[in-house]
């Protein structure tokens, strides 16, 4: 069975603590933009949105074994947009098709 050696067992005690520290510092960051007096709304707002999106990343990627997915990730990801492009395509389609006794202005 691979991936239970005490070697490999500490690589990825070593990563998550690492992914750990990184999601503290970001924590910090955050505290410390809260800070910040931006020039304006949207720009607070981008900048919660990047932290957050960045901690996002390391969560879902290594926490959650997304990193280690990828072509799972990717499966799902190409059949959503299949489908999205599929229903924008109907409804696109059915604009010019209004149900009879309606009134369509």
């Amino acid at each position: 069975m691979s991936g239970h050696t005490p070697e490999e067992i500490h690589q990825e005690v070593r990563r998550y603590l690492w992914v750990f520290g990184l999601l503290i510092i970001g924590t910090i960051v955050t505290v410390a933009a809260s800070y910040l007096d931006l020039p304006s709304f949207a720009w607070t707002v981008a900048l919660a949105l990047l932290i957050a999106s960045v901690k996002g990343f390391f969560v879902a990627g290594y926490f959650m074994h997304l990193m280690d997915e990828k072509k799972m990730v990717y499966g799902i990801l190409g059949s959503t947009v299949f489908f999205v492009i599929g229903l924008m395509f109907l409804t696109i389609w059915a604009m010019s098709d209004p149900p009879t006794n309606t009134i369509y202005p």
